[in-house]
Formats: structure tokens, C-alpha cells, sequence
């Protein structure tokens, strides 16, 4: 008989619970019992709420930047079309789930940044990774003469990061994937082209 991971699994549902509902009003105790697990167990691996709400970030930030890495890194295809890919790849999974979780990390940006020092520099954190692992790419792509040399790749990778989080919060709230139709467009009509 396999063993259960109890934290991992712990970790897994509050994920899927804090992405729906938010931080705020997912509790414990729910998050217990959705995992069939007494409350020991939680503060056996958590010391507190905040604890496992990091815990929720880097797991959540952890197979993000996996996705993005593998995506943005992958040398068969061009640096603008694995950007496109990417946010494709992304589109479909929201609409997937209907629109009903948007990011976990905009969301506690939105959230918990002025509630929570420590999560508001994690959510930092989390986010300038993600636009050095733009930049990156974008920097390929000056380099292969996909992108106007002139162009900075750090204020691209800002812009990129900053405006698929809007999209994202936009699609959320009209349940449509048109916000983030309408950004890959002008995107890569206007912006990138």
C-alpha cells in the first residue's frame, strides 16, 4: 500500500480551495476536510495559517514557472512563438476551468499585499522570476532578429507580466477568454511585431 503524502496533499487542496475562494475565506478546518485529515496534522507541518499560505505560493509558483521554463526555454521553436505558445497554452487552461480561478498569485497579489508583508514580498518574488523568465526569451528574440533591437527586453517582460495579469483578472470577472484573446492579438500585432 502507497503512503500518503499528508502535507503534500494538504498543500494540493489548499491550492485548489484558495485559487476558487481566496486566502481569506478558506479555512483550515475546510481544508482538512476536503483532505480527510485530523487538524494535528496540519500544524504538525504548518505553524500557522500564513505558514501554509506560503506553502500554498511556492507550490503553486513552483509548477508555474516549471510550465513557463519548459515553454520559454524549448529551442525547436522561435523565442516570440514559444511567448505565444505559452499564453495560449495558458488561455486554454483557463477556460478549461471556466474562468473561476484566474492566477493564484494575482489573486493573493490582490488579496494579500496590504495585508500581509511577508506574502506581499513572496508574490514579488514570484512575479520578477516570471518576468526574468521572460526576459530571457524576449531577449532571444532580439537576438534573432524577431524583435526591434531598439526594444528593451526588461520593459517588454514588465509590460507582458503586468498586462496578461490584467487580462487574466479581466476574463475572470466576464467568465471570457476574450480579455485574453484580445491581449495575445494586439500582442503580437502592435507590440511584438
Amino acid at each position: 500500500m502507497e503512503k500518503k503524502d499528508t502535507r503534500s496533499e494538504i498543500i494540493r487542496i489548499g491550492t485548489e480551495l484558495i485559487s476558487r475562494q481566496g486566502y481569506n475565506a478558506t479555512g483550515i478546518e475546510m481544508i482538512l476536510k476536503e483532505a480527510g485529515v485530523p487538524k494535528g496534522s496540519f500544524y504538525h507541518f504548518f505553524k500557522s495559517k500564513e505558514e501554509f499560505g506560503l506553502a500554498v505560493m511556492d507550490f503553486f509558483a513552483d509548477c508555474y514557472s516549471r510550465r513557463m521554463t519548459t515553454l520559454l526555454q524549448d529551442a525547436s521553436i522561435s523565442p516570440l512563438n514559444r511567448i505565444r505558445k505559452f499564453l495560449e497554452s495558458s488561455l486554454q487552461r483557463f477556460s478549461n476551468n471556466q474562468f473561476s480561478k484566474g492566477c493564484l498569485i494575482g489573486n493573493l497579489g490582490q488579496e494579500m499585499a496590504d495585508q500581509n508583508e511577508r506574502f506581499r514580498a513572496r508574490l514579488d518574488e514570484i512575479f520578477e522570476d516570471w518576468r526574468r523568465l521572460y526576459v530571457a526569451c524576449l531577449s532571444e528574440a532580439r537576438e534573432a532578429k524577431e524583435l526591434d533591437s531598439r526594444l528593451d527586453a526588461g520593459q517588454l517582460a514588465s509590460f507582458l507580466l503586468s498586462g496578461w495579469e490584467g487580462a487574466i483578472l479581466r476574463a475572470k470577472v466576464m467568465k471570457s477568454p476574450q480579455p485574453l484573446q484580445d491581449f495575445i492579438e494586439i500582442l503580437f500585432k502592435v507590440t511584438l511585431r
